[in-house]
This record gives C-alpha cells, structure tokens and sequence, in this order.
C-alpha cells in the first residue's frame, strides 16, 4: 500500500456535506483514512465566488496514480459536480496532492500537484497531518512549505464552523 494525501474542496451548496459524502466514498479504496480539519478560504484564480471550505486527508491505497486519478474523478461525479469552467464554483473537488515519494508527469496527471506549493489552504491541512511530509521534488516539508508563502499570497480565511453552511 503506498500513503497518499488528497485535497478537498466545495464552495457550492452545503460544502461540509459534499467533503463528508466524498471521504466516505473515498474509503472504498483509500483506507485507514485520516483527515484534517475543514477550512474556509478565499478563491483562487476566479475570484468572483464563494468562499471554499477545504481540508486534506491522508491514506493507504493499492491503487496506481492513474487508477487513482480516475477513481476520485468519479467520487467527484457521484457527489454531484458540475463543471462550469476552469477555477469556477464546484460542489466536490479532490486533488491527488501526494502519491507516496512518487513524481507523476503526465498531460492529465502531475504528481505532486502542480500547485500544491503555493496554497496555504492545501498546506495547512497537510500540516495537521503531518508538518514533516516531504515534497518530494523540492524535499522541503509541508511545514516549510506553508512558512514561505508571503502573507500577501495567502487565501486561508480561518477554520470552519457548523453554523457558517
């Protein structure tokens, strides 16, 4: 079984339900699951929309990269996302952050994600996991990776709570 981490976001609709429907659908394949916290954080990108409640979550699984990739895109479906375009609103998104010390370079698959580095709302979960998780590109820790993001840079709004759907 190799360890790997997933995002999780939703900004449409009841956000903390979408991730909780798609951790228990996740568990199919991804075991022994622990996730972080949820979060609210601004949009990234397009930034004309609604606040994204993320977290992260750490697991075994006996699936390939690919295999992976093609089972948390139908988790995604299942759970009900709409595509409407590129950085838009989204009921579920799951993003395969970390597979393992593996590098994936792929056109529909980049491992780690492409992005990860940047954003204080996927690090910070990473970090309620584990701070020491390395990328293995840079083989800096996520806890390393969080403190170089300039202040200006950062989307993370605070922590969720209940009363905010």
């Amino acid at each position: 079984m190799i360890t790997v981490y997933l995002a999780l976001g939703s900004n449409v609709g009841d956000s903390a339900r979408y991730i909780a429907k798609a951790v228990e659908l996740l568990a199919a394949q991804v075991h022994d699951i622990e996730q972080a916290p949820l979060y609210v954080s601004h949009a990234v990108g397009y930034t004309d929309q609604p606040d994204f409640v993320n977290t992260a979550l750490r697991g075994q699984t006996n699936l390939s990269p690919q295999e992976l990739l093609t089972f948390v895109k139908d988790i995604e479906q299942h759970v009900g996302r709409i595509f409407r375009f590129r950085w838009g609103p989204r009921e579920i998104d799951i993003d395969i952050i970390l597979y393992g010390d593996k590098v994936v370079a792929k056109e529909n698959l980049t491992i780690p994600h492409a992005r990860f580095r940047e954003r204080d709302f996927v690090l910070k979960p990473l970090c309620d996991l584990d701070p020491n998780v390395k990328d293995p590109i840079t083989r800096k820790t996520a806890a390393e990776l969080l403190q170089a993001i300039p202040a200006a840079e950062q989307s993370l709004a605070g922590d969720y709570q209940a009363d905010q759907a």
